[in-house]
Order: structure tokens, then sequence, then C-alpha cells
């Protein structure tokens, strides 16, 4: 099993759910507060430690009573926190999260705060960490150019570069020349290839749109319908597992987590896919993003169940 490094940001998630989302000057009074771990890299991250990944967890924080947050998850997880960067020139990042719960609509506020600060010397100090790794996993809750420095530094070492694409923000050719694999959901592979992915026609267009730009490999979520593969050898949708859905919050980071604990272990695509559906899954049947990823042993229990 290779050492994975995961890239990304930590926000700490302050969550209320309320009888109806507020309209602008309207004061709610809601129904519950949950304050916990969150951030696309953390609990992408967190679920790939949890999935059996080799973990090296690459965040930066503020030095602020959030940061310890984190810290503190990471502890009890026996997570590696050598390379959780921090800075006393900004805040801990959050993300204000709004929940109606009639609807399960919501509105969500990241302010990403240390996050977006991350400089060349913190990720000049991580080049043994990368030089180390088979695979780095990103998203684009920092800033781009640390993204940019990092995926230079993998083609450098040889370590695969996974790009799962969220929140949507403008990518040049040049960096998605440089990635592995991307990772987006139906809605981002439109926003980036200006192709609508409404079946598997619209999905093989996209695929095509990102390997004429260099990129060796296309995952494409596609919510309850699955996830389209474009590998070089499988260019089809396997489909999702059917579940009771309580909490849909940081499902794409528990699949992005379990494909690349599969991927570690060297699992093929398709298979590594199906891993990473199966860690979905079971964090959508439990409420919260971080605390709802599942342990090894309950996703091969799944999966044998399945």
């Amino acid at each position: 099993m290779g050492k994975v490094t995961v890239f990304g940001s930590f926000v700490v998630d302050l969550m209320a759910r309320s009888p109806h989302l507020p309209i602008p000057g309207e004061t709610v009074k809601g129904s519950m507060f949950k304050m916990g771990p969150g951030g696309k890299g953390f609990n992408q991250g967190v679920a790939a430690h949890k999935a059996g990944a080799d973990v090296l967890m690459v965040t930066k924080l503020g030095k602020d009573s959030f940061a310890n947050v984190a810290l503190e998850t990471m502890d009890r997880l026996r997570m590696n926190k050598d390379h959780v960067f921090t800075t006393e020139r900004t805040e801990t990042g959050i993300a204000l999260i709004l929940v109606d719960e009639k609807s399960s609509q919501n509105e969500i506020l990241i302010v990403p705060g240390a996050c977006a600060t991350i400089s060349k010397e913190d990720i000049d100090s991580l080049e043994e960490t990368i030089k180390g790794s088979e695979y780095v996993l990103l998203q684009l809750e920092v800033n781009q150019d640390a993204n940019e420095r990092i995926a230079d530094m993998a083609n450098r070492y040889g370590c695969r570069v996974i790009m799962n694409s969220a929140p949507y923000a403008p990518m040049t050719d040049e960096f998605l020349s440089k990635l592995y694999m991307v990772t987006p959901n139906e809605v981002e592979a439109e926003e980036i290839t200006g192709v609508p992915v409404n079946d598997l026609e619209g999905a093989k267009r996209a695929a095509a749109y990102f390997r004429d730009r260099g990129v060796k490999k296309v995952v494409i979520t596609l919510g309850a319908r699955g996830v389209f593969i474009s590998d070089g050898e499988t260019e089809d949708i396997i489909p999702a597992f059917q579940v009771e859905v309580v909490d849909t919050t940081g499902a794409g980071d528990a699949f992005n987590g379990g494909l690349l604990a599969a991927l570690s272990k060297g699992q093929p695509i398709p298979d590594a896919v199906r891993f990473g559906q199966a860690v979905a899954a079971l964090s959508v049947q439990r409420i919260g993003t971080t605390p709802a990823m599942p342990t090894f042993d309950e996703i091969e229990a799944f999966l044998a169940e399945h």
C-alpha cells in the first residue's frame, strides 16, 4: 500500500436547522445547532484514513480555538499532524450551514480563512512528503496557486495528481495537463467543459474534453444515477447503491476519500470507484460530514452484503 497525501481545506462546520431558510432581514428561531470538523480537504483526508489508507493530511489553520477542532479530531483518529500549517495572519476557516428541516434544502457560506493563505514556503516544505507519495488528492477550496505548485512538484516526482474539482473554480488547460485524474460531479463537469452531462453520451463528451487536455482518467459522479468512468478501458456508468438517505452533505468527499484509499491499495479504477461508492452510501445514512465517514470494516461489510 502506497502513501497518499490529501492537500486541502479545513473549516469548522457551524450547522443550524430551522423551520425555513430566512429571507433578508428576517430572524428565524432554529431547532438545532451543531459544530464540528469539515472542509473538503479534511473530509476527504478523514474518509481515506478511516477507509484504510496511509494518509498524510496537509491543511492550514489559524491560531485560535477553532483550530483545536481539527487537531483534536486528528488526535482522536490517530492521524499524522506533521503537515498541518498554522498562521497568525488570519483565522481558521468556517462554513455557516443553514438547513431547512422540512425540505432539507440548505444555504452554505464558506470563509476559507487560513486555507486561502498557503504559501510557497509551506509547499516547499512538503517536497519529501510528495516525493514519497503515490497519489496526491486536491480540491478547489484553497488558494489555486498552492494547488498549482503541488501539481508541479508531484509531476516532478512521479506522484499522481487527483483533482476533485469542487467547489467549481476556473482551471487553466496547463493545470489540467498535469492531472492524472479528475473527479467532478455532473454540475462541475458541465461548468468546466461546457457539455451538459445528462446521459452517457454527454459524460463521454465531457470526458473527451478532459482527455484532450492531457487528463488520463476521468471519473464523473452523477448522484443517484451512479458514477461515470473513462479510464482507457471502461467508458460506462457504474450504478449507485440504493440506500435510505438521511444527509447528503459530504457524500462527494466520502466518495473521493474512499476512491483514494482503494487506489492506494492497487485496486483497478472500476473496483476503486465501487469502493468509493460504498463509502458514500454509508456516509449519507448518517448526519454530518467528517463524523459520518465509515471505517474500513464497515465498508467491507457493506460491500459483502451488496
